[in-house]
């Protein structure tokens, strides 16, 4: 008899919480089930008494959450008869949407900013054999167009205003209790479409109602400066960032985002891209986890509030990462220009000569 273990994805784990019955057919590449490290490094090096940890979705099968809200979209779009879906992007969601189109064999159209979206994420979107129409806008203009569109074509929108989209997301939310044993103090993340910290927030309130856990955590939302409405009170119509994944200056998800600040006695706070980017590289270089730069939005605000003293010595925190670092690498290069390796003669003394001179 074999032992093999057989891996599940995020709707056979928590199945009896979403919206499936036992004849659904699940399109599922594993996702889920993501690690939640505990930093050990940078507490100490910011000299704070505060366990954090990092819930890396990066790890998911296309390198970001994406995959916890498609595989319950694309999973309900087969169960309805859809033969094909379509969305709005700047890279994440379009990488997620291609491939889970592509194990159930439907069809992906992408619309996504031309010029404004990662490389690594053009990459996957491509190779998973997604239609990709590029726009002369940005990503606002494209989910406007795919609101449209879907008045007049017969695909089925997998953003997050699907709402199995955020069902499946809110799983995140399920596992950090899980293995915690608790929910946490507070939780930080990064918000665009604002569609994750309306999902984590159903999450902790469903399990809370059913007294799996006695808590919900102070949700945290950090944006970007160049794309921050919900700091603004208002939408922006031009945003601008180099966390290409939270350039959204109209988020869909606006009045759910405001009420799980407001439930969970949250806030929303803002970054430079200078301040993103030294979080992502102290992430990397201290604890070796690489991220994508919109992911440590949620660290970069989490420090500049552990330090000021709004999140207090003794808290429990967590924070989402998003994506995966390899989905933006040209970013990732160009922080370290200057660490960029010389080349030496290939001889055992060069060799001994560059070590020594690095100890």
């Amino acid at each position: 008899m074999s032992t093999q273990k057989h891996y599940t994805g995020l709707i056979e784990r928590y199945r009896d919480r979403l919206p499936v019955s036992a004849s659904t057919r699940i399109i599922s590449l594993n996702e889920g089930n993501t690690p939640l490290i505990q930093l050990q490094n940078i507490p100490r090096l910011i000299g704070k008494s505060v366990d954090i940890y990092v819930k890396f979705e990066g790890l998911n099968p296309t390198g970001s959450f994406k995959d916890r809200g498609m595989t319950m979209a694309v999973t309900k779009a087969v169960e309805e008869g859809s033969q094909a879906i379509i969305c709005a992007s700047t890279g994440n969601t379009s990488a997620a949407a291609a491939a889970y189109a592509a194990r159930a064999g439907i069809k992906a159209f992408v619309l996504i900013p031309d010029g404004k979206i990662a490389q690594g994420k053009l990459a996957q979107t491509l190779m998973y054999g997604a239609e990709i129409i590029q726009i002369n806008g940005n990503f606002d203009k494209g989910m406007a167009l795919v609101k449209e569109v879907a008045e007049h074509a017969p695909v089925t929108i997998v953003n997050s205003i699907n709402p199995f989209r955020i069902d499946g997301q809110k799983t995140a939310a399920f596992e950090i209790v899980d293995d915690l044993g608790f929910a946490p103090d507070y939780h930080c993340l990064p918000v665009g479409n604002a569609g994750n910290i309306t999902a984590y927030w159903k999450g902790y309130t469903e399990y809370a109602t059913d007294r799996v856990c006695s808590t919900r955590p102070v949700m945290c939302g950090y944006q970007a400066a160049g794309a921050a409405p919900f700091v603004a009170g208002h939408m922006i119509d031009e945003p601008e960032t180099i966390a290409t994944a939270i350039r959204i200056g109209h988020p869909q998800s606006w009045d759910f985002a405001w009420a799980a600040q407001k439930e969970s006695g949250g806030w929303f706070d803002k970054f430079t891209d200078e301040q993103i980017l030294a979080a992502q590289k102290m992430l990397s270089q201290y604890e070796g986890i690489f991220c994508e730069p919109a992911s440590a939005t949620s660290l970069a605000g989490a420090l500049h509030d552990i330090g000021s003293g709004k999140i207090p010595e003794g808290s429990k925190i967590v924070c989402t990462l998003t994506g995966n670092g390899l989905k933006d690498p040209d970013t990732a290069i160009s922080q370290c220009a200057a660490e960029h390796p010389v080349t030496i003669e290939a001889s055992l003394d060069a060799v001994k000569r560059a070590i020594l001179d690095c100890l």
